[in-house]
């Protein structure tokens, strides 16, 4: 296990604000900010807040994060998995008519969403991982007290130029805050129906 600084992170889009503050990152997305492209909307929208350093398929990244502060729609943070504007996939929480539903976004030149409500996972850190394995990567979360559950195998065929770490989004609102607790990188997933070890 590798932790991540956050420091060596490079933002996509500066947030309102982010600091530091005991080990954690603490960062407040700007309203109306989101990743979404064409998809049933029409809308483009690119100016969401994306943390990201070099992703190696060496290593598996995760992301972890307190689901407190998500109370309107569209709330979301998570993992951002960044190849391009066009080709990027992004995996976390976001609220949905109230509940938190976990789910991606997967993007290539156009974008689709899968969603799944999690109203157990209400109040809790969160965590999200992707490990790349052959044309695929494998996106799975869990919390401190549920286990890993695998949400998306999605295609990512990509060996060189990707980048990885936290991101969130606030479109419907001004003031939504984030604290992402751990950033790390691990060893890569061996098997799709094999749950990597909880650290």
């Amino acid at each position: 296990m590798r932790i991540v600084a956050w420091q060596d992170g490079v933002w996509s889009n500066e947030p309102v604000s982010s600091r530091i503050a005991a080990g954690a990152l603490v960062a407040e997305a700007a309203e109306g900010s989101d990743y979404w492209q064409k998809t049933m909307y029409g809308f483009q929208h690119d100016n969401g807040h994306a943390l990201l350093t070099p992703w190696e398929d060496s290593e598996a990244i995760e992301v972890s994060f307190s689901l407190d502060g998500f109370t309107e729609l569209y709330d979301q943070a998570g993992i951002m998995l960044w190849h391009s504007d066009k080709v990027w996939i992004k995996a976390g929480i976001e609220l949905n008519d109230g509940i938190p539903h976990v789910g991606a976004v997967v993007t290539d030149g156009y974008s689709d969403w899968s969603l799944s409500p999690v109203p157990e996972w209400t109040g809790e850190i969160i965590t999200l991982r992707a490990s790349r394995m052959k044309d695929a990567v494998i996106l799975r979360a869990r919390t401190d007290s549920h286990p890993w559950r695998t949400i998306r195998v999605a295609r990512f065929p990509y060996e060189t130029g990707k980048q990885a770490g936290p991101f969130l989004c606030a479109p419907t609102r001004p003031g939504f805050q984030v604290t992402f607790t751990r950033w790390a990188a691990s060893a890569p997933d061996t098997d799709v129906h094999t749950d990597p070890p909880v650290r």
